[in-house]
């Protein structure tokens, strides 16, 4: 009983915390932060030249903009985002991404120079003046950058595997080689002065472009991530929806072997009550045996999640989730759990033993 609760305490666990991966680009976002993109497609690329007209709108602060590159670095199988930002205003817009000055010069002074996440330094062991050779797929040809930066999250929910480098170097070699993407970026950025006012803003700056070759939709960092996961909503709904079901499994798993052991001591329990013992004194014991089974059991299943959800990522393809680890609410739920599944579990032996009387009791051969 005790080893069939652990399993299903890891299984749980491991469920909302995968649950949570794909959550996490939500949580992360940002109030104060609004993301522009065509009203067709996010595959659409915008005019740069509605950088300018963004930064006029009434409680815009700050205007950044950013170029989904791609591309392959040494194996097409390991992920993680290749993006070519504006390195004055990018990093202004996303504190997060925290490196040091001294990096963060060097970055500025070289064309062809890059800041990674402190987690893709680690994968590929790289450091500074390393280069990256990328073979480019959205924008064919090799590419090389050199490594001037590396940033570290500041918070958790914070992409620590992202690859950043200059769109001016993206722009001039799409000039040199007469790409039609020249002069365009995939997406704007937009920090506000007030969050309480980000539905206006949003309406404001897609009128500006209204009727325009490349009509915008703006809406909040939030929504913007999560209309990414709307593509997965039935499948994460279902892990979701399972994580929840296995309580009901650990529940069965415990129940039943309660009932069992209830229905084994008929005989001692109608001792118990012949000696005076009261029904109060009846259920400490039961409950106090089924609540002792379901924390001990889920107290080994949380143990043993820790390292379970480690080697989870380790074998799972780098980059799917860049952001994974137990939240503690997790841990929490887990043991809230346990409470509650020891409880329940006790009930039907508890009425059982308390309804049974004492002559009845003693004639019982189990």
């Amino acid at each position: 009983t005790l080893i069939g609760i652990a399993v299903a305490v890891l299984a749980f666990a491991l469920l909302r915390t995968v649950v949570t991966a794909w959550h996490v680009g939500v949580e992360a976002s940002a109030a104060n932060r609004l993301i522009t993109r065509h009203a067709v497609s996010f595959a659409f690329p915008l005019p740069y030249a509605y950088r300018d007209r963004n930064q006029q709108v009434a409680g815009v602060e700050r205007v950044t903009y950013a170029v989904w590159f791609s591309g392959v670095y040494i194996d097409k199988n390991q992920f993680f985002a290749r993006l070519a930002v504006d390195s004055n205003s990018f990093f202004d817009v996303y504190p997060e991404f925290i490196v040091s000055p001294a990096e963060f010069e060097a970055f500025k002074r070289e064309r062809n120079a890059c800041i990674i996440g402190s987690e893709i330094a680690e994968r590929y062991g790289l450091k500074i003046g390393d280069i990256m050779p990328i073979e480019g797929d959205i924008f064919p040809g090799k590419w090389e950058f050199i490594v001037r930066g590396i940033y570290r999250p500041r918070d958790k929910t914070t992409d620590p595997s992202s690859m950043l480098f200059h769109w001016q170097y993206l722009e001039e070699r799409a000039r040199q080689e007469g790409d039609t993407r020249a002069g365009q970026v995939g997406w704007y950025v937009i920090r506000i002065t007030d969050p309480d006012d980000a539905a206006a803003v949003s309406q404001a700056i897609d009128r500006l472009f209204v009727n325009s070759r490349a009509e915008t939709k703006t809406e909040t960092e939030r929504a913007f991530q999560q209309s990414f996961l709307s593509s997965m909503g039935s499948v994460i709904t279902a892990m979701d929806v399972m994580s929840f079901v296995i309580i009901g499994i650990i529940l069965l798993v415990l129940a039943n072997t309660m009932i069992m052991s209830a229905r084994e001591r008929t005989h001692e329990y109608a001792v118990l009550k012949a000696l005076g013992f009261s029904g109060r004194h009846l259920f400490a014991l039961i409950a106090g045996e089924s609540l002792l089974l379901s924390l001990l059991g889920s107290a080994l299943g949380l143990i043993v999640t820790l390292p379970a959800v480690e080697g989870f990522q380790n074998a799972l393809p780098k980059g799917w989730f860049p952001v994974f680890y137990i939240e503690p609410k997790t841990i929490v739920a887990g043991a809230l759990a346990g409470i509650f599944v020891g409880f329940t579990a006790s009930l039907i032996p508890v009425r059982r033993a308390l309804a049974t009387r004492i002559v009845e009791g003693l004639r019982y051969v189990g």
